[in-house]
């Protein structure tokens, strides 16, 4: 090194005060600081978190007080408020909630999903609207099922009941299958064997129901208690024998309500199997079976626990039959409505032996004024029926007036020859709240 380099050198160290030639690394140091451009953006919106309710509010409440609120809406509220947050759900949920409730669907296709929410809440009881299929899977999904209506369900066929009831149902209790018309007895062979605990059958409508079918309820339901044939028109005598434990078949003794409205195949022999074989017969609906007569109700009269008995449009019952059912001395409601054998005298006999009627209908008999002074010494009567008794004038309704301090119901439709004096005995009753007046004249 040159003696001119060396000065140099020392003349940088005592200028810069440095021993040593700045790194590479405190350079970039020194010339680091440099400020990025930020544009201002506005600071994203927080929600502030809500205070927590002070004092009482619904959302404090225990689930079990959510449960006996729910109770009392309606049934379409109650599943709205399930919907509303996990809370409202669990409490919906609970099977106190649904206790009772009906559900009515339309199965048009299988809905797992619902069936099972159906059963998590307990629901035993099912009305179907309309059918197309998924029968048998709502049957399988609700083991505890207790009531199943198929009313009006037309396409409802036996191949749907036999695959929905291959196994038993020892819950199930009520069946209705109103006007599933293509119903016939293979349905109530099925029924019986898998349904022995049914309580009540309706088969209003099936009209192809025959003898047969109620020999197989006859030989699987043994604790049947209501029993509807209405409108089963192939139905005759020998088939409620089959019900009575006529011939070979073990009868239902247990059956204590009969509907046979409009099975005009039926005689007083039916009436005479029913006599000796149903004695918890209670009620029994024969209107419109023409061929009953007076001598088939002295047969009833024998039923020990006999009380509502329908005549309606049986034109073979006369004054005599109702004097046969007035030695029961039982009876709380009679309708010979449209019995044009029925007259004045029918009521001297009802007045004797009938004290404890609460209900009777007259309507289109052969009654006059005298008929309803009779009528009046039933003191414990609520519901009159005397529409298109067109011999009744206002005689008739001041008799009733002073006599039926009970009444609640009147039906005097039809009643042409009243006035507006007679009507006033009537609305002067202190306990009635229905009067018909329709197709009255005014005079």
């Amino acid at each position: 090194m040159s003696a001119w380099t060396e000065d140099v050198l020392s003349w940088c160290d005592d200028r810069l005060g440095l021993t040593e030639l700045p790194s590479t690394t405190r350079r970039k140091q020194r010339s680091a600081p440099y400020r990025l451009h930020r544009p201002h953006l506005p600071a994203p919106h927080v929600p502030e978190t809500p205070p927590e309710p002070q004092g009482t509010h619904i959302s404090r409440l225990y689930p079990e007080l959510l449960a006996l609120i729910f109770e009392r809406l309606p049934v379409r509220d109650r599943g709205r408020a399930a919907q509303v947050c996990r809370a409202w759900r669990d409490a919906a949920d609970r099977r106190s909630v649904w206790r009772g409730v009906e559900a009515a669907l339309h199965l048009r296709r299988p809905a797992p999903v619902l069936f099972a929410s159906l059963a998590r809440r307990g629901v035993r009881k099912l009305q179907v609207l309309s059918l197309r299929r998924g029968l048998r899977d709502a049957v399988i999904a609700l083991p505890g099922l207790e009531s199943l209506s198929l009313s009006g369900c037309y396409s409802v066929t036996d191949t749907a009941l036999a695959s929905a009831f291959a196994a038993e149902l020892p819950a199930l209790k009520r069946l209705d299958l109103s006007l599933c018309k293509q119903v016939t007895d293979s349905s109530l062979g099925r029924i019986a064997q898998s349904l022995k605990n049914l309580e009540e059958l309706e088969l209003g409508g099936c009209c192809n129901i025959t003898d047969t079918g109620l020999l197989l309820i006859a030989w699987g339901l043994r604790k049947l208690r209501r029993l509807n044939l209405r409108s089963c028109w192939h139905v005759n005598d020998a088939g409620i024998a089959h019900l009575c434990g006529g011939g070979e078949a073990r009868g239902t003794p247990e059956l204590e309500h009969l509907g046979l409205q409009d099975c005009q195949r039926l005689t007083d022999e039916a009436l005479k199997h029913a006599a000796i074989g149903l004695p918890k017969l209670k009620s029994i609906n024969l209107s419109f079976c023409v061929a009953v007569t007076d001598a088939g109700l002295r047969h009833l009269a024998r039923l020990p626990h006999l009380e509502d008995i329908n005549l309606r449009a049986c034109d073979g019952v006369s004054d005599a039959g109702v004097a046969h059912l007035a030695e029961s001395g039982r009876l709380r409601a009679l309708d010979v409505s449209f019995c044009d054998k029925v007259g004045d005298e029918a009521l001297s006999h009802a007045t004797l032996g009938l004290s404890g009627l609460r209900s009777l209908s007259l309507s289109a008999c052969r009654l006059t004024d005298e008929g309803l002074e009779r009528v009046a010494r039933l003191s414990q009567l609520e519901t009159l029926n005397i529409g298109q008794c067109t011999r009744v004038t206002d005689r008739g309704l001041r008799a009733l007036g002073d006599g039926l301090q009970n009444l609640k119901a009147i039906d005097l439709y039809g009643c042409t020859c009243i006035t507006p004096q007679g009507l006033d005995h009537i609305v002067k009753l202190p306990r009635l709240s229905v009067l018909n007046l329709g197709l009255w004249h005014v005079r």
